[in-house]
């Protein structure tokens, strides 16, 4: 007796389980992985790794440093580029100097010739040479502009050689580690932005027609069960594929699905992070109240 009860209650409970009722016309539920938008990192120029201040999981804000390239043989070029200003610069007051003082004898001359106390000669002299002082200052601003552009690239150049975070997020992936040569261009971190993560799912051909761009949705995890995450349809894919091997079961995985991608409105205090399981139900009629996916 015992026995055929249990029995009763176990196909009782199986069938409830597998005749769920369905979502109310107007809704579509589907389920997927959170992902986020990536930034590869990179350096500008090859180096050695001397410093690492970053390492996978860890948040990271836009301007953080991850790590340092070796800088000695830069800086040795940027003390020299510094000399270099500083002598164009002390040229270029020397020059300035110099025509100023030529400049206040032209006028002298000038003055004196017209009450005829100088001669023409003389006042021509006086204004060639003032001149040439005017033509050597030109030249000498000219050297002390290419000197501090010269120091400017260099500095660029140390500036690059520190690597920063190119956005707020998480570090997903370290390439490199310290002591490591790199080159130039290859990539040394991957980080996700973690106020831009979406969640990508797959819907049934036959529902595709009903999924629009701007269409609002609800994002559920195990994690946060009672707390539904606004997102937003921000892609649609343009073309069917079969349903990728890691979601849903076999019979599902040879239906022809659209990925679609749901963008979180927000994700306070980074509670979501890439990787993380969830479902979801969008909205394609506006007139009906919100539901709980059913699987």
């Amino acid at each position: 007796m015992l026995i055929a009860l249990v029995a009763s209650i176990a196909i009782t409970v199986g069938w409830l389980w597998f005749h769920k009722e369905p979502l109310p016309e107007g809704l579509i539920q589907a389920n997927g992985r959170i992902e986020g938008d990536h930034y590869s990192v990179a350096s500008k120029f090859p180096g050695r790794v001397v410093e690492l201040k970053a390492r996978e999981g860890d948040t990271v804000t836009k301007g953080q440093v991850l790590a340092r390239l070796d800088d000695a043989q830069i800086q040795a070029k940027v003390m020299q580029a510094e000399r270099a200003v500083v002598a164009a610069k002390a040229q270029c007051d020397a020059a300035e100097t110099l025509e100023q003082q030529s400049l206040r004898d032209n006028n002298r001359l000038q003055n004196l010739l017209e009450k005829r106390s100088v001669s023409q000669q003389e006042a021509e002299r006086t204004a060639l040479a003032w001149k040439v002082t005017k033509d050597r200052l030109v030249a000498a601003n000219a050297r002390c502009g290419m000197a501090k552009a010269a120091l400017q690239e260099v500095q660029s150049v140390q500036d690059d050689l520190t690597i920063r975070a190119p956005a707020s997020g998480m570090i997903t992936t370290r390439v490199a580690d310290e002591g490591e040569v790199v080159a130039a261009g290859s990539p040394l971190f991957d980080i996700v932005d973690l106020g831009r993560l979406y969640l990508k799912v797959y819907i049934p051909e036959k529902d595709i027609g009903k999924v629009r761009l701007g269409l609002a949705a609800r994002i559920y995890t195990d994690a946060f069960p009672d707390e539904p995450f606004a997102a937003t349809v921000r892609y649609i894919a343009s073309q069917a594929e079969f349903t990728p091997k890691e979601v849903q079961t076999p019979d599902e995985r040879v239906k022809l699905v659209y990925a679609v991608k749901l963008y979180l409105d927000e994700n306070p205090d980074h509670s979501l992070s890439p990787g993380l399981p969830a479902d979801t139900v969008i909205r394609w009629q506006e007139d009906v109240e919100w539901a709980n996916p059913r699987w």
